[in-house]
């Protein structure tokens, strides 16, 4: 997803099998993510991983798509428990890998500690602006490549990287320590984007970018969002998921920061429904010093009937006949103009 992998001394059979620990309480204890309540329609079936699959350290290269650690990777692609299972997400492409290696060394005073190993094509150069970081490198053919990124033609992807889950991400069903404080789920919480039941990997990741680019405070994801570390959003966002903080609950967690910080619910609504209120530069204007939280519904059913309830909808002018956008696209306006 015959090991097909070149070390630098001669391989010995005993040694080609993984590093692996069973023991279900060390995994427990180093990968905490282990249930998440987001949407987890990628999943394969093995929904509770037992051992954790590290790579032998004399490893340089790795030619075999039957590889053992080829296989923990794809699986990490694929399976949204298996990746918070592990703590790991596997990034493509070196301008994500670049946006997050960036970010991560301008924050933590040049060391980038989110990277456990960067997969090169085997005839790849490292990638501008990664030169200087210490990582670890592996090359890999193209077969490789190819099944890891998960794209027909991979001319354009020369690099993959096996990274660690970020700590700004936080699943509030898991973590019960941070649920009794939600001043730490986000370091600011003058302006959070609420997802509400985006199921579409690609407007959820251009969500977050945009979100991130218009420099809102986080990202709050109800019951029934993707996953934001999705391959397909992880691509869409270009790394946002790693900087912006990214929190996932549930209705009865968002009323509490609502409490906590005194936030306005705004939601986003087509103006077939009355009273709905113009999205204009006066109507932003007047919110400037409020606190508020943004809820975006999902593309096929809109607002959850608890989202139309409670928040005031607010819609997007437009000329014509025309009675919504995509939510990304609409999204994107809404951030702007809130911002």
């Amino acid at each position: 997803m015959h090991c097909g992998c070149a070390f630098a001394t001669p391989p010995v059979s005993p040694r080609l099998p993984l590093e692996i620990k069973t023991s279900l309480s060390k995994l427990r204890a180093s990968s905490p993510r282990t249930h998440i309540q987001i949407n987890h329609s990628d999943d394969l079936t093995e929904k509770s991983p037992a051992t954790r699959v590290s790579l032998p350290s004399h490893v340089s290269s790795i030619t075999s798509t039957s590889n053992p650690f080829v296989k923990h990777c794809l699986k990490l692609r694929q399976s949204a428990s298996y990746r918070h299972a592990h703590g790991s997400v596997l990034v493509v492409g070196a301008i994500p890998i670049r946006e997050v290696c960036m970010f991560q060394t301008n924050k933590q005073g040049g060391v980038a500690t989110e990277i456990e190993c960067l997969l090169l094509h085997e005839e790849a150069q490292v990638p501008q602006g990664l030169e200087g970081l210490s990582i670890r490198i592996v090359r890999i053919s193209s077969l490789v490549m190819k099944k890891l990124s998960g794209v027909q033609s991979t001319e354009s992807v020369e690099a993959v990287a096996l990274m660690r889950i970020p700590s700004s991400f936080i699943d509030l069903e898991d973590d019960k320590d941070i649920l009794k404080d939600c001043k730490k789920w986000f370091p600011s919480a003058h302006r959070v984007l609420v997802l509400d039941s985006i199921q579409d990997p690609g407007n959820l990741g251009t969500l977050i970018r945009s979100a991130m680019a218009f420099n809102w405070d986080g990202a709050f994801l109800l019951p029934g969002c993707c996953d934001p570390f999705n391959d397909k959003a992880l691509r869409a966002s270009r790394g946002a998921s790693f900087q912006l903080p990214v929190v996932s609950g549930n209705w009865n967690h968002l009323k509490l920061l609502q409490r906590q910080f005194q936030m306005k619910l705004l939601a986003g609504h087509p103006a077939t429904q009355k009273p709905v209120s113009r999205l204009s530069l006066e109507f932003a204007q007047s919110l400037a010093e409020k606190p508020l939280c943004l809820i975006l519904g999902s593309e096929g059913h809109g607002l959850s009937e608890q989202s139309r309830q409670v928040c005031e909808l607010v819609s997007i002018p437009m000329e014509g006949e025309f009675e919504s956008l995509n939510v990304s696209v609409a999204g994107g306006i809404f951030l702007f103009m809130l911002q």
